[in-house]
């Protein structure tokens, strides 16, 4: 009898934990009884200038069942946070951004996020525009991390009355014929200093970016093997590019986000600033002596690259897997893009933005009326997918401490042979 008795208990037991691992499992993947008038509190974190409360709002108006806490915080800290609660298991939100440089950190955890191939993001990737998607996925294209917010197209900012006293010209087109690849880049280098003694760019970081942001494959490859001592490797030709124009003179000593920049950008003290989209709302607000003298045109196709942008992610914790994705599919949806483009300057992932008559009827005073919107949509279209890998920000910053030592007056290859030493130390941890 006692047997018969320590059978059932055992039986019991096992229904229970066979229906414990269900439950969990189905939590994970995705919720079918989400929806309908049950009432679902979801938590998204956010980073930067958006316009996501808003929309938020817009959207628990029209789902009246759904709360959504926004979580602002600043660039940093959210990685850290979220990287916190993702190590740990617990205190992640429902739905967050992770910008697209730290993408390869979260990556490694990707047990940790949904896969949103399997909430049916794939009947939605023709709206976006191809690499941002497939940067998105794993190496094996059957995992998607994120669907894509906005993007980073760079172009060519440069100051027209520093041109014109060089001699250059100024309209944009004639500008982009002009400065057509790196070496005619240098050229026009040449003559801004000799006329006007004041640099081409204005920083090292940024002469050394010009061609960095350009790289399909920087500095590890996706079996995280580092490559910069690679023979084919090109993030030595980027820095040594750097060096060149900052041993001619054209590299200027503003860095970005300094006082001192901000004061050069607003009495043209630099000629050219290779940036994105999203440098317009900076210089509008903290540079606003020089409204009507910049504009805007294409880079030479061997710096054309991308520079910020985000994704929205789900974390495997959300038990709303069915509904957070149904409100991340809506906040990027090209209607909700262009919203976000026009009140925070988030520049659409989606093309068909593009065609859309707000945006084509753009205008930006601060450039001379110039659509600059048109300009930054055609850089767009010519990006490379990138891969960066997990610890790209902590060995980028290493080579950016070495150029910051040779604007300084070191030797570039001592700084160079130093830099790398410390990225391996690093990546011994």
């Amino acid at each position: 009898m006692k047997k018969f008795y320590l059978l059932i208990v055992l039986l019991l037991s096992s229904s229970v934990l066979l229906f414990g691992c269900s439950s969990d499992q189905e939590g994970s993947a995705s919720d079918e009884g989400d929806g309908g008038n049950e009432k679902i509190e979801l938590d998204f974190w956010v980073f930067g200038a958006t316009n996501y409360e808003s929309l938020a709002e817009q959207y628990q108006e029209e789902n009246p069942n759904v709360t959504i806490n926004v979580r602002k915080s600043e660039l940093g800290d959210h990685h850290n946070s979220l990287f916190t609660a993702i190590s740990s298991g617990t205190g992640a939100p429902d739905l967050t951004m992770i910008e697209v440089d730290q993408l390869d950190r979260f990556r490694e955890a990707k047990s940790r996020f949904m896969n949103l191939y399997e909430l049916g993001a794939g009947d939605i990737q023709d709206k976006y525009l191809d690499w941002k998607w497939q940067m998105a996925e794993d190496g094996s294209g059957d995992f998607l991390f994120g669907l894509p917010t906005d993007i980073g197209p760079k172009a060519m900012y440069y100051h027209t009355k520093v041109f014109e006293n060089a001699g250059l010209p100024t309209e944009p087109k004639e500008v982009s014929d002009m400065i057509s690849n790196p070496e005619e880049f240098k050229d026009a280098a040449s003559k801004v200093l000799e006329a006007t003694g004041k640099p081409m760019v204005d920083s090292m970081e940024m002469a050394f970016r010009a061609n960095m942001d350009a790289l399909k494959q920087s500095y590890f490859n996706r079996d995280g093997e580092l490559l910069i001592e690679n023979e084919d490797n090109k993030v030595k030709d980027a820095y040594d590019f750097a060096v060149e124009l900052k041993e001619k003179g054209y590299v200027g000593s503003y860095e970005m986000w300094t006082p001192e920049w901000a004061t050069a950008l607003n009495k043209g003290e630099f000629a050219v600033e290779m940036a994105p989209a999203w440098l317009k709302g900076y210089m509008t607000e903290n540079a606003p002596e020089a409204k009507g003298d910049w504009r805007v045109t294409q880079l030479p196709d061997q710096f054309k690259g991308n520079w910020g942008g985000s994704y929205l992610t789900i974390p495997k914790e959300t038990k709303h897997g069915e509904e957070v994705y149904k409100f991340a599919k809506w906040l990027v949806k090209p209607e909700n893009q262009m919203k976000s483009f026009a009140e925070s300057g988030l520049f659409p992932s989606a093309p068909s933005v593009y065609e859309m008559e707000e945006f084509k009827q753009n205008s930006d005073e601060y450039f001379g009326g110039q659509n600059t919107a048109e300009v930054f949509a055609e850089a767009a279209q010519d990006i490379p997918a990138v891969y960066k890998g997990p610890k790209y920000v902590t060995v980028n910053n290493e080579v950016l401490t070495a150029l910051q030592n040779v604007a300084q007056g070191a030797d570039p290859e001592e700084e160079w042979d130093a830099a790398v030493k410390r990225i391996k130390d690093v990546l011994k941890r």
